[in-house]
């Protein structure tokens, strides 16, 4: 801390970013008893990656076993639903069907099912061809693997909720309000905020849960050693909106590409059905959805249903994923450092929490307040 410079107030502990993850690692240390802020540049909470995403809650089965990824995601589907259900939140339970569009397409399905059983993922069933049709006649599928704890649900009304328990034990968002730097003191950090209203804050927990802005945040602590941040790069999702009848009930996801999920199908808890989102390394933040993608959507998309129609499809909205890995690079675990890994007491860094993110909050926000203060 520069001579001279005194805190305006203390506190326990700061959570940089109220995206998902944000809100869900300031719950869980106000759970434990903590003085929580959580610094928000934004006017509102969830305006980042957490407005842009599926609304997916996934079941855990594309990850390595054992990973950071895989074990977050199954906690993280259990804990989110249960949350959802104990306080009413809209959440369609409708099941997903991963499908091999080609007869050569079914080894690496089995293997897709052999890697979810490792990862302790639940209500899952091989389906041949003929059966997965009778699921959903409108699909094309060789064979399909069918998982029941895949869901679609209201993200907002989620991080609300949050938001509703921070503030019930006297913790907030402080909106409008960026992380300008911080400086590691004897007793943990002195943060500097911008804003309408700048303040420079001392706290025992620092928690930097950025999402896009990770890697800047990290920089701006003077302690963290710059060899554990890892470089980013932003991989933009598009979707388009179907007008027309839903030809699915369930979540329709084609075998997994490169860096994504590939192109699934969905409707959300509106009733909407959209497609996307498709793959596009970008140098830059752009959140326009250009007709242009509409041919390798309709590609993408006839794999799996023959019958679209590229004329019921528009343009809807685009999100940018956090990633650590570049274009044709292996797919990293997610990356969570706690003291034991930089060697700052109270401190707990995250990056490339992108896919399953949203659905790995809770989880990741128990692993998160466990490294930093104990077991609830």
């Amino acid at each position: 801390m520069q001579r001279g410079v005194m805190p305006d107030f203390a506190l326990d502990a700061i959570v940089v970013g109220a995206g998902a993850v944000g809100l869900a690692c300031a719950r869980a240390l106000a759970i434990r008893g903590l003085e929580v802020v959580v610094l928000e540049a934004g006017e509102r909470i969830g305006e980042g990656i957490s407005s842009r995403n599926s609304e997916v809650l996934h079941a855990g089965i594309y990850y390595p076993t054992g990973s950071l990824r895989a074990r977050l995601c199954v906690e993280g589907n259990r804990m989110v639903r249960a949350y959802l259900e104990e306080r009413g939140i809209a959440i369609d339970p409708c099941g997903k069907l991963v499908v091999a569009t080609e007869p050569a397409e079914i080894a690496t399905l089995s293997a897709l099912h052999a890697q979810a059983v490792a990862n302790d993922v639940e209500q899952l069933t091989l389906l041949d061809g003929a059966k997965a049709r009778r699921l959903e006649p409108a699909l094309r599928a060789e064979a399909a693997l069918q998982c029941g704890t895949s869901a679609v649900f209201d993200s907002h009304g989620y991080m609300l909720a949050m938001l509703g328990d921070i503030e019930d034990r006297q913790g907030r968002v402080a909106y409008r309000t960026p992380f300008v730097r911080a400086e590691q003191v004897p007793d943990g950090f002195v943060v500097h905020c911008g804003g309408d209203d700048p303040a420079t804050i001392q706290c025992r927990l620092l928690v930097l849960a950025a999402g896009l802005g990770a890697q800047a945040a990290a920089s701006a602590l003077d302690a963290f050693p710059a060899s554990l941040i890892p470089p980013g790069h932003l991989a933009k999702g598009s979707y388009f909106t179907l007008q027309g009848p839903s030809p699915f009930s369930r979540l329709i996801y084609p075998l997994p590409v490169p860096g994504s999920l590939g192109c699934h199908y969905r409707r959300d808890i509106g009733g909407i059905a959209r497609f996307g989102p498709d793959i596009q390394w970008v140098e830059r933040e752009d959140y326009s959805v250009s007709v242009d993608r509409l041919p390798s959507f309709l590609e993408a998309i006839r794999r799996y249903w023959p019958g679209v129609d590229g004329a019921v499809l528009t343009p809807d909205y685009a999100g940018i994923r956090p990633k650590i890995h570049g274009y044709g690079e292996p797919q990293p675990d997610f990356v969570i450092h706690l003291p034991e890994v930089h060697g700052l007491p109270g401190l707990a860094a995250l990056f490339g929490i992108e896919s399953p993110g949203l659905t790995a909050s809770m989880a990741i926000a128990d692993y998160v307040a466990a490294g930093l203060v104990g077991a609830r």
